[in-house]
């Protein structure tokens, strides 16, 4: 028992079958609280605890899925590509959207933090959420934050994104298939990008953009706002 608890082929196929598993249920009954992701997370987390597998057992397979991550986020660039002249024409709305929502996105934070009196290093490790795992992992280590509890807020944030943004943007009648990508993909990056491309191959390049410049300013911003409020 103990060599297959240890064997990283074991990390590997819980994370397959369980992805799956969420994939086939997000299908069938296209409830928006069936993501996909979620179902895994929460169907490991109870493998994990029924069979007693630790998590460093589980992360010996785990951890190879996570290496896929930065390579994922840069195909995202390829419905981007298919979609450059739309990106030239509308480039100086779309840069001020993704710039303005990332900022928005980490003073409220910090401003959240300092309000219910979160110490310093819960502070450091929410204010990169919004951006993508590989991204935000870094910044909070450069924050001296705590990057476990950074990925559990990426993953959070990218479920909701997910779930809430195609309600806020049918509330507000926001039709705009490059705004709605560009607020999908600043807000709640690659979990909220899969959503984008379900919707359409516009609203999914534009989101894959978000995550790329969403990410770019997260890294010289937010060592800069901390500093100012901390």
């Amino acid at each position: 028992m103990s060599t297959i608890i240890n064997n990283p082929l074991l990390g590997i196929v819980i994370s397959l079958i369980t992805f799956e598993v969420g994939c086939f249920f997000s299908k069938k009954t296209r409830f928006v609280l069936f993501n996909p992701l979620l179902i895994s997370i929460s169907l490991i987390i109870l493998f994990l605890k029924s069979f007693n597998i630790s998590l460093e057992a589980y992360n010996n397979g785990g951890q190879f899925i996570s290496f896929f991550l930065g390579p994922a986020t840069v195909i995202l660039a390829v419905p981007l590509y298919k979609k450059i002249d739309l990106l030239k024409a509308n480039i100086f709305p779309i840069l001020t959207g993704i710039i303005t929502g990332s900022s928005i996105g980490m003073i409220s934070i910090i401003f959240l933090c300092k309000l219910f009196d979160l110490d310093k290093v819960l502070t450091s490790s929410l204010v990169p959420k919004s951006i993508t795992a590989p991204i935000g992992i870094e910044i909070s280590k450069q924050l001296n934050g705590i990057p476990a509890l950074t990925v559990a807020a990426i993953i959070i944030t990218g479920i909701l994104g997910s779930i809430i943004a195609p309600i806020i943007c049918k509330i507000f009648k926001i039709n705009n298939k490059i705004a709605f990508g560009i607020a999908i993909g600043t807000a709640s990056h690659a979990v909220g990008t899969s959503k984008a491309l379900e919707i359409g191959e516009t609203e999914g390049a534009m989101s894959g953009l978000a995550i790329g410049v969403a990410g770019l300013v997260t890294v010289i911003l937010a060592p800069i706002l901390f500093g100012l409020f901390f």
